[in-house]
């Protein structure tokens, strides 16, 4: 029965359901062929599998979101990835041999560590890898400076063929249309999440709404970080977004009363986004449904909202305009038990498969250990799930290569074949097994083209060996279990959540409230990627019978105390005081909860501990029932009747 299916097995046949990126497809189409093309016509095929390997990397990193999110997630692992083939191809030319085992496990060590700092930089950081070991096992002519240049000119092709495309829509919708939907699609989050107050699908639409953020803090953040030059219509729109984000702490407050709300209220938001998309005018605003602290607070910050929305007054955001955002604490991850953990798990399945190709042929041994290291990265689902489809991909790619290879000869159809595959790979990111396939066509095409015509078979056979070498590597003790990598994470949340409460209690109210709302965002965030890598540890095919470990009771009360605490701020600005000796009693047992975490050596006893402690503080702070007490005593006056507002309008 389906009910009974494992989840590590259910996993094998998981897809993502997304609209097809039509954009992207067209990029996939015409990014690798001509650069082929271009290669065979100028007889200079050896320079095309570079570029073309480029392109083809780039086109992974490819997704959806704004023009200048673009360059970042393709720009930055493409210069990584040119560096790592310059590494490569440079030592390369000092022969083969046993040495060139040392320089991967150097460079699996790095981008090991590297790859848990983030997205970006564990993209950045396995294009590194994986370039450098085909620098120094993929014998090609060339310069190792002339691959280094055509493989970060074929990622630059890519890149401009992307904002090339996207010049009609710009030149419609105006160069911010990108930043400007986000932050339009945050406040209509913020409208569903409110209309799911006190209904089953609350939880999930306060979800949605950390998303949207997410997506418009990163879509923004080039425009944050880059002041110099800034245009007026920048400023604008990161005033916009500050004054967003206040809008959400304030409605954080009212979702904690957890009282269904009236439709009015929950359109406001809803109002604004579509002004902010149209430059027109929101109209007229809903009263407060009541006079609890929550609902003025949010009534506020509507009003400032439409403000900084229309433009008819200076804002919320100024003069700080936009809330800072926290230290990342970059150093901290690639130093800190994260990244010692991902480096040494890298380095290990990478340099076994290095080990293991050199021995097998002395040249083109590339193929084993890149395997490795796209096997590797957790970010790609489950270590069985993804050996598995990886295997199976690699199949069917062989398969549809040899296919294409009968009805057509000489050195073109190869171009036609990757072109067509090309256009696949955006659509081929639903699930890792059709990814696969889509990349072995494409990189036979490019391995065709420079002259390997015999290496079909070949690749099977080390794709075998690499699948094999990562499962047993990747079960090691120490290594392979997952629940140290979902810890690491939990840990962070529960430090972030710690610094979130502890700035609360320890900042006068009516300061700046920037550096509140970045250490909220903080906390949000880090509770999303730790539900992220749980959902992952939960699929994992865990030998031995090792325990799992149940995380959502620890991350559920975590994301309560996350919201307890903007519900207090906002209360704490119209004079309500909990308990102070409680709440201080809370945020020393969320720093305790963060080290044993960190430090313990009982996985499950240590997070079913945090989670009864954390919960235990949380009744007894107070900050629960701090929102629905100052509702039931302010939402009617002294005989009963409710109290009404008057509507405002802008």
């Amino acid at each position: 029965m389906l009910l009974d299916t494992p989840p590590w097995f259910a996993h094998l046949f998981q897809r993502q359901r997304l609209p097809i990126p039509w954009a992207a497809v067209v990029r996939g189409a015409i990014a690798c062929g001509p650069l082929l093309a271009a290669g065979l016509a100028a007889g200079r095929a050896y320079l095309a599998v570079p570029a073309a390997l480029g392109a083809m990397l780039a086109g992974v990193n490819d997704r959806p979101g704004t023009r200048r999110r673009g360059v970042v997630h393709i720009g930055l692992p493409a210069l990584a990835g040119a560096f790592g083939m310059l590494l490569g191809a440079g030592l390369a030319q000092r022969g083969s041999g046993w040495w060139a085992v040392a320089v991967v496990c150097a460079v699996s060590l790095v981008s090991g560590a590297v790859s848990a700092a983030g997205p970006v930089s564990s993209a950045a950081g396995m294009q590194m890898l994986v370039t450098a070991v085909v620098g120094l096992g993929m014998p090609l002519p060339g310069t190792p400076w002339a691959k280094a240049l055509c493989f970060l000119g074929g990622a630059g092709w890519l890149l401009f063929l992307r904002l090339l495309l996207s010049s009609r829509g710009r030149s419609a919708a105006g160069p911010l249309s990108g930043e400007r939907e986000a932050v339009a699609g945050v406040l209509d989050a913020l409208a569903d999440a409110l209309a799911e107050v006190g209904r089953p699908g609350a939880e999930a639409a306060r979800r949605q709404l950390t998303a949207a953020l997410d997506r418009a803090d990163e879509a923004l953040l080039l425009r944050r970080r880059l002041r110099l030059g800034r245009r007026r219509n920048e400023a604008e729109l990161l005033e916009r977004f500050a004054a967003a984000t206040a809008l959400c702490e304030a409605a954080v407050a009212l979702l904690w009363e957890r009282r269904p709300l009236p439709v009015r209220i929950c359109e406001g938001p809803r109002h604004l986004a579509r002004a902010l998309r149209t430059g027109g005018r929101p109209g007229a605003l809903p009263a407060p449904a009541s006079v609890t602290p929550a609902c003025s607070a949010f009534h506020q910050a509507l009003v400032d909202t439409a403000v900084a929305v229309t433009g008819t007054g200076p804002g919320p955001g100024r003069p700080g305009r936009t809330p800072l955002r926290p230290e990342r604490g970059y150093r901290r991850r690639v130093f800190g038990p994260a990244g010692r953990d991902y480096a040494l798990r890298v380095a290990l399945c990478v340099t076994a498969s290095a080990a293991v190709a050199v021995a097998l042929r002395a040249d083109h041994w590339y193929w084993l250990p890149a395997t490795a290291a796209f096997l590797v990265k957790p970010d790609l689902g489950p270590l069985f799930s993804r050996t598995v489809n990886r295997f199976a991909g690699t199949v069917a790619g062989v398969a549809a290569f040899g296919a294409a290879s009968v009805p057509f000869a000489g050195v073109w159809w190869p171009v036609v074949t990757a072109g067509l595959a090309g256009a696949l790979l955006p659509v081929a990111t639903r699930h890792f097994a059709f990814q696969t396939t889509v990349v072995t066509v494409m990189v036979l095409s490019f391995v065709h083209v420079g002259g390997d015509t015999e290496v079909a078979g070949l690749r099977l056979l080390d794709t075998s060996i690499a699948c094999a070498i990562v499962l047993l590597v990747g079960h090691l003790p120490r290594v392979g279990d997952p629940r140290r990598r979902v810890r690491h994470r939990a840990a962070t949340a529960v430090r972030r959540t710690e610094r979130y409460l502890h700035h609360v209690l320890t900042t006068a109210p009516g300061q700046p409230a920037g550096q509140r709302l970045a250490l909220r965002r903080a906390a949000y965030t880090a509770l999303a990627e730790t539900r992220s890598a749980a959902g992952t540890a939960s699929a994992e095919l865990l030998l031995g019978k090792v325990p799992d470990c149940d995380w959502q009771p620890l991350l559920t009360t975590t994301e309560r105390i996350v919201d307890a605490t903007t519900a207090y701020a906002v209360h704490l600005a119209h004079g309500s005081r909990p308990p102070a000796a409680a709440v201080h009693r809370l945020a020393r047992a969320l720093s305790a909860a963060a080290d044993a975490l960190d430090h313990g050596r009982d996985p499950e006893g240590d997070v079913a501990g945090a989670a009864h402690t954390l919960r235990e503080h949380l009744r007894h702070s107070g900050l629960e029932t701090l929102a629905q007490d100052d509702a039931a005593t302010t939402a009617t006056g002294p005989g009963g009747e409710r109290r009404r507002t008057p509507v405002r309008a802008l």
